[in-house]
């Protein structure tokens, strides 16, 4: 097993993880309206329709990421990194509300676009 797979590894299950619930947040948000009702500061406002489009496009890019370091592709490394930095900024709209899971998301961020950013364009097979 080479240096750095392990890395790889955990960037590509988290950024696979965090696209899956990316997408249930913006199913349940363009569903159920009730959902989310205690927490309606976190939507931008009161369009908790176009909020669910957002996370839920979001979502599918974040898998999408995964899948493309999965297949160790060179664009992936890149796509990732942006992935995860871009999922910080969104972490920081849900701090008021949920500010031990948006910090948690915040750290497993860095240290995936760390494993990237440090091991991704080497070749780990070796």
């Amino acid at each position: 097993m080479g240096k750095g797979l392990g890395w790889i590894l955990f960037a590509w299950f988290m950024l696979l993880i965090a696209g899956v619930m990316n997408v249930i947040d913006g199913i349940a948000a363009l569903g159920d309206r009730q959902f989310f009702k205690t927490h309606e500061a976190v939507t931008l406002g009161s369009n908790l329709h176009a909020w669910g489009w957002i996370v839920l496009i979001w979502g599918v890019l974040q898998i999408a990421a995964s899948v493309s370091i999965w297949r160790a592709a060179a664009f992936g490394r890149w796509f990732g990194i942006m992935a995860a930095g871009v999922n910080i900024f969104i972490q920081m709209l849900f701090l008021p509300s949920y500010p031990v899971f948006a910090l948690s998301i915040m750290v497993i961020d860095v240290l995936v676009i760390y494993g990237l950013a440090v091991y991704g364009e080497k070749d780990v097979a070796a």
